[in-house]
């Protein structure tokens, strides 16, 4: 059996007759004051105000108010008939995205639970949305004719002949409409989505000089913003002659023919009646529809699209995957002919990187800000995805391997509202108390565990400080299965002693590969390697063998001891020169560095 697409499912609510009518029903209850409206007006005035009787002329009034009442509560059963309708539709996307990824490919990027939690939302208010528009309008529109052919059928003519033309001028536009409201509406996010892009990367493109692509990337993406704006603004002056056509002009020519009217035998009372269907009516009913239609009808193309793009590309989420219980056999970490950039048109941050760890080291990465540190932290454990090369934790791919075996703890560490125990179980809820206490114990924590009152306490996290979230998130990794930990200045809260307790305690892990990306010197010192960045040129060796070699590497030692109240260096284009030069073609690739070790 197929799974279908999200346009087959779009189309069954077309077919649900039966749903449709019954909310159609609905609908014109909900529009009985609209009916009733032009008819009281016109009773009250002809047979009580103008003819000396108010109380008659009050009661006809009191009519239309006790036809409110009536009109909730057609409002509500149609509100409650829509989503009747569309909830199932709801379920049917979800069913299909849910099986169309579990047919997918095992890329595990979480690009499901995006569309779940997001594009399968949009169809289902989007939907609701215009089915409720399109009632509305038709329960209007039905109810004003009707109440016109009962009260004046003399001035159907001056009402039907512009509606129809406006119906068949917004039947035209539509597709226009829509297509130019698609167009505003990918400009827009296609803004938005470079903008955070940008935002995110700042650091790294001006570490890469990218300043003048990004500047005319973004230039370019305003450029199209305010084209599609602009042929917007265009569509909604066509949209607005529309409206006046079939919402308006039949009021004008009412008005412009009432004498004739009233000398055929037109009541005062029934002229005031037509006036009121029309501008009760007709006329809001007309602008609701013209000038509501086209933004939730191209954000509702544009939503099934995707889901039905996404469902057959390649990036999408398998639930099915044997890569969730892979484990390396060897924690080895290798980097293969590395490249990442940001954008297509951005200079890289990493170019053809090599790299080997081998099971069991301690690797520390340093460089200046903008270097690429956390990017490469990233990539390690398949946070991010290169455009070139692999990364391969054991001889797998790294995203192949499951999470819990490969975890990243970054500068600001996550605590969930729980209990300590449970945040340090969570990536093994088996562990026994024993194993915990031991971790707390070797990570220095036994006066944090105390002061929070025990395993057991709940935390609040906003009430931890960030050192205290580092420690709760860094015992979560230790106490983990991982065989790979990359701690991105996890320890940047931290005291010195705390820091050296900690990174000693992961080094003495068994079984693990250590890659630290250093926030101190001593960091530094304690790893066996030392990977040196600056941009796509890497170097790397022993701490007193980059020290021995690397003026940039000297710099960056002089700059952590410098007294704490110094202001912050920068390198000097000297030593980046120099280290330029040093660095050979042959010496990029850090796999093939020199390590006497």
């Amino acid at each position: 059996m197929t799974v279908g697409t999200a346009r087959e499912r779009l189309r069954g609510i077309l077919r649900e007759r039966r749903g449709l009518a019954g909310l159609g029903v609905w609908a014109l209850v909900g529009a009985v004051p609209t009916l009733v409206s032009g008819q009281a007006v016109a009773r009250a005035v002809d047979d009580g105000f103008l003819a000396d009787r108010p109380a008659t002329g009050l009661a006809w009034l009191g009519l239309l108010a006790a036809t409110i009442p009536v009109g909730a509560v057609g409002a509500r059963r149609t509100y409650l008939g829509v989503a009747r309708l569309v909830e199932p539709l709801r379920d049917d996307l979800v069913r299909l995205v849910v099986e169309n990824a579990l047919r997918g490919p095992a890329t595990g990027n979480g690009g499901a639970v995006a569309r779940l939690t997001q594009h399968v939302e949009q169809v289902r208010d989007t939907v609701a949305g215009l089915l409720l528009l399109v009632l509305s309008f038709v329960a209007a529109i039905v109810a004003a004719l009707v109440g016109l052919l009962t009260l004046a059928p003399v001035v159907l003519p001056l009402v039907i002949v512009p509606l129809a033309l406006s119906f068949a001028a917004f039947a035209l536009s539509l597709p226009a409409v829509s297509r130019q409201q698609r167009r505003l509406l990918l400009a827009d996010e296609r803004l938005a989505e470079l903008a955070d892009e940008v935002a995110d990367g700042l650091r790294d493109v001006v570490a890469c000089g990218g300043e003048d692509i990004v500047e005319a990337d973004l230039g370019q993406r305003i450029d199209e913003q305010v084209a599609a704006g602009r042929a917007m603004a265009r569509v909604g002056a066509v949209r607005t002659v529309i409206v006046a056509v079939g919402g308006r002009l039949p009021m004008v020519l009412v008005l412009f023919a009432a004498g004739w009217l009233l000398d055929r035998g037109l009541s005062a009372g029934a002229l005031l009646g037509t006036l009121t269907y029309l501008i009760q009516g007709l006329g809001p009913a007309v602008s609701s529809v013209v000038g509501g239609i086209g933004a939730p009808l191209a954000q509702l193309t544009v939503t099934v699209e995707r889901i039905d793009d996404d469902a057959s590309s390649p990036d999408v989420l398998d639930l099915r995957r044997p890569a969730e219980g892979a484990t390396p056999d060897e924690p080895s970490l290798v980097v293969d002919d590395l490249t990442f950039r940001y954008r297509a048109a951005a200079e890289p941050v990493l170019r053809h990187l090599g790299l080997e760890v081998p099971p069991g080291d301690h690797l520390a990465i340093v460089g200046p800000s903008g270097a690429g540190k956390s990017t490469l932290a990233a990539l390690l454990v398949g946070v991010l995805t290169p455009q070139e090369g692999r990364v391969l934790l054991g001889g797998q791919p790294a995203t192949a391997v499951a999470a819990r075996h490969r975890v990243l703890i970054p500068q600001q560490a996550y605590v969930f509202r729980g209990t300590l125990d449970e945040n340090v179980r969570y990536l093994r809820p088996d562990a026994g108390s024993a194993e915990r206490d031991a971790v707390f114990a070797a990570l220095g924590m036994a006066e944090l565990v105390g002061r929070l009152g025990g395993a057991g306490a709940e935390l609040e996290p906003s009430r931890l400080s960030a050192g205290e979230r580092q420690l709760v998130a860094l015992a979560r990794a230790y106490l983990s299965p991982a065989r790979l930990l990359v701690l991105d200045e996890a320890t940047c809260h931290l005291d010195p002693g705390a820091e050296a307790v900690v990174e000693r305690a992961f080094a003495d892990r068994p079984g693990t590969t250590l890659v630290v990306v250093a926030h101190r010197l001593s960091s530094a010192q304690r790893a066996r390697r030392v990977l040196l960045m600056d941009g796509p040129r890497v170097a790397l060796g022993t701490h007193d063998e980059l020290v021995e070699r690397s003026d940039l590497y000297r710099d960056l030692v002089g700059h952590w001891l410098a007294p704490k109240c110094a202001q912050e260096r920068t390198v000097s284009e000297r030593s980046r020169a120099h280290f330029a030069e040093a660095t050979t073609d042959d010496s990029t690739r850090a796999g093939e560095a020199v390590d006497p070790a």
